[in-house]
């Protein structure tokens, strides 16, 4: 017979709330209005406070059971004295999240006035309260069935179980279930649709935008990629360059028209199959006789920016030829936690079959080799690089943009850095081999000289795919202490928990930011960063000449 809850026991699915889960919750969602590292939107910044306060109130309220239950046998307070420590922490609550209101404009404002944005609009902190209250109501309701499951779980295991058992068994069980339904029927099918709907933008194509007529172009009739194939991001970056005549006319040299070959999803079924026909691709257009070949590895949705690949074009003269190939349709964030090995596999055959040849090739004729990766392509470009690779026939440099986290090169350089360095600009050795560079920062003037191979990291200080760490939910990050990047506010503090939380929301919005800042970065810090790693030493007026182009373009 199934048992259930005792009347004394039972409890109405809205039941009377936690003094100290409330109290938690407010502070939690009082902190979560301070700054961080990127600019939020109303709702977004709501949808932040209202998740801070449930989880708040989940670890009040998991205090208060385990006070239970190392108190168990003893009376519970009288219903008046839990009616004034509710009173009190409502009272407290309104407190702090009101003056926490009052209060967020104007962090809000910090960050924006350190990114040359506008200020924000005086009605954002009644957006934050309903958005806040809204979904902070959905994540206890939540709380509240997983509670009534756990505890009906535990009523059927007492008959047999001795009682604390049941209970621990009942959470267990429950947990179980909670993450089938979870995973299962919710996010799997939610990642489902959003890979469907990924897939179907990428495959849109503007009716303006018709296969190249150059034979030399990716996607022409002459190509070995259809055109339909290589997706929205690629055939935008097939285009998406400047011709001969327009690099020359702003470095006064002689030029060639830039080569770009781009294999999309669609153009073949796995990834091996994929690489080979981007090398076959290469040969047929004559990349390898370039002056120098580009390996570049795209974003998680296969987007090249063109910010960061046109200042190569002009310094390099058209004399370049890039190579990228596809590996998802997801947004990097997505397919950094989702489906990482995606990428690594494509990476992986793609430098397999691009550098396998190159290596092939006679030194005196064959181009210089460099890699380029933007955020999650930084991650993906540096996982088939080996030591027998570098020692024995390495590439003459490599640019990482906006590098993840997860990067196990950029791991190692902050963890190794000078310690006479800021952790947000971290100096490795002499920096004869690997420099970092920011918006303000740049190769330095005490550096030794370059090496055999020259390895860039661009990586603003405000980027928090670059900066996110798990730890940061126990300790306060290095790049907090002593001075601060310059586009980091000074109102930044870190709260156990909830810094986490608000990077980890910092990350899905990192690319709202104007260029320059966050995780967009800007055509002119793409360009000294190039400029380092090819060794052109271009003087001041032609860097200035293909900046002033480049913002007229707006990038």
């Amino acid at each position: 017979m199934i048992r259930l809850f005792r009347p004394s026991q039972d409890l109405p699915l809205i039941g009377r709330p936690s003094a100290l889960g409330l109290t938690l919750g407010a502070l939690a969602f009082a902190a979560s209005l301070t700054p961080s590292l990127i600019p939020r939107a109303g709702l977004m910044q709501g949808a932040l406070a209202g998740l801070c306060f449930a989880f708040g109130y989940l670890f009040g309220y998991a205090l208060i059971v385990l006070w239970g239950w190392m108190l168990a046998g003893r009376p519970p307070a009288p219903a008046a004295r839990q009616r004034l420590y509710l009173q009190i922490a409502l009272l407290i609550s309104v407190v702090v999240i009101g003056l926490a209101l009052t209060q967020v404009t104007g962090w809000q404002n910090d960050i924006h006035r350190g990114m040359n944005i506008a200020p924000v609009e005086s009605a954002r902190p009644f957006t934050i309260l309903g958005v806040g209250l809204a979904v902070s109501a959905l994540f206890l309701l939540i709380g509240r069935l997983f509670r009534r499951l756990w505890r009906w779980i535990a009523a059927q295991l007492e008959p047999w179980v001795p009682g604390r058992m049941a209970r621990v068994a009942g959470i267990v069980l429950a947990l179980m279930c909670f993450w089938a339904i979870g995973n299962d029927m919710v996010v799997g099918r939610i990642l489902a649709a959003l890979d469907r709907s990924y897939a179907a933008l990428d495959q849109m194509m503007p009716t303006e935008q018709a296969p190249p007529a150059d034979p030399l172009k990716t996607g022409s009739a002459a190509s070995l990629a259809s055109w339909e194939g290589l997706g929205a991001t690629g055939r935008a970056w097939v285009l998406d360059q400047p011709d001969a005549a327009a690099i020359s006319a702003v470095t006064g040299r002689a030029a060639l028209e830039p080569l770009r070959i781009y294999i999309g999803l669609s153009n073949a079924g796995t990834a091996d199959d994929r690489a080979a026909l981007a090398l076959r691709e290469a040969l047929r257009v004559g990349a390898f006789e370039r002056r120098r070949l580009v390996l570049a590895f795209p974003t998680g949705t296969g987007w090249m920016d063109p910010a960061g690949m046109q200042p190569l074009d002009y310094l390099s003269d058209g004399d370049v030829a890039a190579v990228a190939v596809q590996y998802s349709w997801l947004p990097s964030w997505m397919s950094l936690f989702l489906q990482p090995e995606y990428g690594a596999e494509t990476a992986d055959a793609v430098f397999r079959e691009i550098y396998g040849h190159w290596r092939k090739m006679p030194e005196e004729t064959r181009p210089e080799l460099y890699l380029f990766g933007l955020s999650l392509g930084a991650r993906n470009g540096e996982l088939p690089i080996s030591w027998p690779d570098l020692l024995s026939d390495p590439p003459a440099g490599a640019l990482w943009v906006g590098p993840p986290f997860a990067m196990r090169g950029w791991q190692q350089l902050r963890h190794a850095r000078r310690e006479d360095s800021p952790a947000w600009a971290p100096r490795y050795r002499d920096g004869s081999a690997i420099r970092v560079m920011t918006q303000e920062v740049q190769q330095g003037r005490d550096y030794a000289e370059w090496g055999v191979m020259r390895m860039v990291f661009l990586a603003y200080p405000s980027d928090p795919i670059a900066w996110f760490n798990t730890s940061i939910f126990w300790r306060a990050p290095d790049w907090l202490e002593g001075e601060r990047g310059p586009d980091v506010s000074q109102s930044l503090r870190w709260w156990p928990g909830i810094t986490f939380l608000q990077l980890g929301f910092d990350m899905m919005t990192a690319t709202s930011t104007p260029p320059g800042y966050g995780h967009v970065y800007a055509a002119r810090d793409y360009l000294k960063a190039w400029d380092a790693v090819l060794g052109t030493a271009a003087s001041p007026e032609l860097l200035g000449r293909i900046e002033a182009v480049l913002e007229a373009q707006g990038l």
